[in-house]
């Protein structure tokens, strides 16, 4: 503790004798222009190749050609994304998860039941919805279960969300549909 104490006051000590600039004048002062090395031009760099480098300033090395070299950072791999669930391996995933209860999941299952109905009516005519409104109850759908397995199945939530598109194309399909 003492070290840190010390080390604060010496730097300190060595900030109290730094003058600065007054804010409105941009300009070096005079003391200070006459040091500062000036900064070279383009005519000036073939000047510096040909004359000696004078005391205390490094000679400047003549230019590489331009080599491109390999990137040496590795290019990160893109996560493998597991192939989407056929609709048995769903049913089966979610039967047997442990993230929901028993008295929820037979709530889901009456669900999915009646969304089916829901596509049948549609493809045999008997509803007046369209398949863009049937999209409403099936993301809705989606969203509760995710929401049921976020916390106690990610791996199978993130599946879900991986199948959630080919879900949607066996249902919206009608010749998919009628293979279920």
């Amino acid at each position: 503790m003492r070290l840190i104490g010390c080390f604060c006051l010496l730097l300190m000590a060595g900030c109290a004798g730094v003058e600065r600039a007054p804010p409105e004048s941009s300009a070096p002062p005079p003391e200070m222009a006459a040091t500062e090395p000036a900064k070279p031009g383009p005519a000036d760099a073939a000047v510096a190749r040909t004359e000696p480098p004078a005391a205390g300033i490094p000679a400047k090395l003549p230019a590489e050609p331009s080599v491109k070299k390999p990137d040496a950072t590795p290019v990160p791999a893109k996560k493998a994304t597991p192939p989407p669930l056929d609709l048995t391996a769903l049913e089966t995933r979610l039967k047997e998860t442990k993230a929901i209860g028993v008295f929820t999941k037979i709530t889901l299952k009456n669900q999915v039941d009646d969304l089916l109905e829901q596509f049948r009516a549609y493809y045999q005519g008997r509803a007046k919805t369209s398949l863009a409104e049937l999209r409403r109850p099936y993301d809705g759908l989606v969203l509760k279960v995710l929401s049921l397995l976020q916390d106690g199945d990610p791996e199978l939530a993130h599946a879900i969300v991986a199948s959630r598109e080919a879900i949607w194309g066996i249902l919206a399909d009608p010749n998919k549909f009628a293979t279920l």
